[in-house]
């Protein structure tokens, strides 16, 4: 397939097809336009956007095959038919991304070289695997479109001087297809074997490189063979061994006991004085770190907006009804494929035992079952979320390293920190709380 694909600074590209909708929230057009209209994303934030637009040519004019770099509205005639378009953020830190490749930045250092800018795609600020291509209507990925988004990232690439791309949280798809239509580290090492062995130096393509991490997913269901959704929380907790049942019961207790009472608000049931408290909250998480938020109050008005249907509050009030605390969580439609809640951004005004775990896990899961939704991702990182029934599911992240003097080291790095990652995804599915008759066989190639 004879692909095309050109840099756009804009969002123009909106209008010149109808595109899918989105696997997750985090890749709507509307939690992008909030990003973009309130700063979060952009020169000054340090995630300079450029997109990759992909099309099949236009008998037209067939030798158009790349626009400038920063070009403003395409024609038609510039342009033949879109399929699909990769964002790619130009940035000069490591904010807001949750795959971290500080020690690569060191070892650049470390020789006198300069690792940024470095491009990075991503859903900003948010550590959820999904697509990282909007796709237009008909169209699916494969090795073709992937291939053609690399191209337009190396382009990018030789424009800004970027020391390499990283794409986060990519789905198992992407991350399958990447590996098998281009050169990975794999590649790298049998060449590398082969130097070793005397045989004559090959050409060494620039590799794409995978590293794994962890995270902790819920699955609204039995996990027996039956596989049923569970009837509501208790059902949940039946599927525990006993002790583990004994201490979330307890945990629950505790907040009670607090005179703390817990309610839900979806969408438009969610007031304006709501959103002032709410954000009161989620920028106490960070000023305790001595630390400023990323988002801000209008970013979140602009998600209630434009995206209603989408939003989850959770509040905790004490015995004068004042909210104290609060969690804001995204969900996708109950009816849509692998249909999920997503624990995003919570906060609490003062110190309250088992608070947290009540507001950001126990009643995301009671959600999720009244709804219907598949799984519950409440975010990254912590052991704390395998004790409550969270399994641990495989992520995928994806490089590319353009000096190719860095390239072997960083591809064992990676290798090895695979390695490492697999084993501590086993080892945490071996502390999972399931009793007998619920007990998974660890399957580390995801759900």
């Amino acid at each position: 397939m004879n692909l095309q694909y050109a840099l756009l600074s804009d969002s123009s590209w909106h209008a010149l097809t109808n595109w899918q909708t989105p696997d997750t929230p985090f890749m709507s057009f509307e939690f992008w336009q909030a990003l973009s209209d309130t700063g979060a994303i952009g020169e000054k934030a340090g995630w300079l956007p450029i997109y990759i637009l992909i099309h099949r040519p236009n008998d037209i004019d067939s030798d158009a095959t790349e626009e400038a770099l920063f070009s403003s509205k395409l024609s038609s005639k510039q342009i033949g038919q879109p399929i699909a378009v990769m964002p790619v953020f130009v940035k000069g830190h490591h904010q807001g991304e949750f795959v971290f490749d500080h020690a690569w930045a060191q070892a650049y250092a470390q020789y006198g070289l300069d690792y940024y800018p470095r491009l990075v795609t991503s859903a900003p600020y948010t550590p959820i695997t999904g697509q990282r291509m909007w796709l237009a209507e008909g169209e699916v990925l494969d090795a073709d479109i992937l291939k053609a988004a690399i191209a337009g990232v190396d382009d990018i690439a030789k424009q800004v001087e970027a020391s390499g791309w990283h794409g986060l949280f990519v789905t198992p798809e992407m991350a399958a297809i990447a590996h098998a239509a281009l050169p990975t580290d794999i590649d790298i090492e049998m060449a590398l074997n082969s130097q070793a062995n005397g045989e004559a130096a090959k050409p060494i393509e620039l590799p794409i490189l995978e590293r794994q991490g962890c995270q902790f997913l819920w699955q609204n269901k039995h996990l027996n063979q039956d596989s049923q959704p569970f009837a509501d929380f208790e059902a949940f907790l039946a599927t525990l061994r006993a002790k583990k049942r004994k201490t979330i019961r307890a945990e629950r207790r505790k907040v009670a006991e607090q005179g703390i009472v817990c309610q839900r608000k979806c969408g438009d049931a969610i007031t304006e004085e709501d959103w002032q408290t709410f954000y009161h909250c989620y920028v106490m998480t960070y000023a305790v770190r001595g630390q400023q938020p990323y988002l801000t109050l209008d970013f979140f008005k602009k998600l209630a907006a434009t995206m209603p249907k989408h939003l989850m509050l959770a509040q905790a009030l004490d015995v004068n009804a004042d909210i104290i605390a609060s969690s804001l969580f995204l969900y996708d439609k109950p009816d849509s494929k692998n249909a999920t809640l997503y624990g995003r951004y919570w906060g609490a005004l003062g110190e309250y035992d088992s608070l947290h775990f009540e507001l950001c896990y126990y009643q995301g899961i009671e959600f999720a079952i009244e709804q219907g939704l598949t799984y519950f991702d409440p975010g990254t990182q912590g052991e704390h979320k395998l004790i409550r029934g969270f399994i641990p599911t495989k992520t995928h992240s994806l490089h590319r390293i353009y000096d190719a003097r860095f390239v072997p080291a960083i591809s064992d790095f990676c290798a090895k920190d695979r390695m490492h990652m697999a084993q501590y995804r086993e080892q945490a599915f071996e502390a999972l709380p399931f009793n007998i008759d619920n007990m998974l066989t660890f399957n580390d190639s995801g759900f």
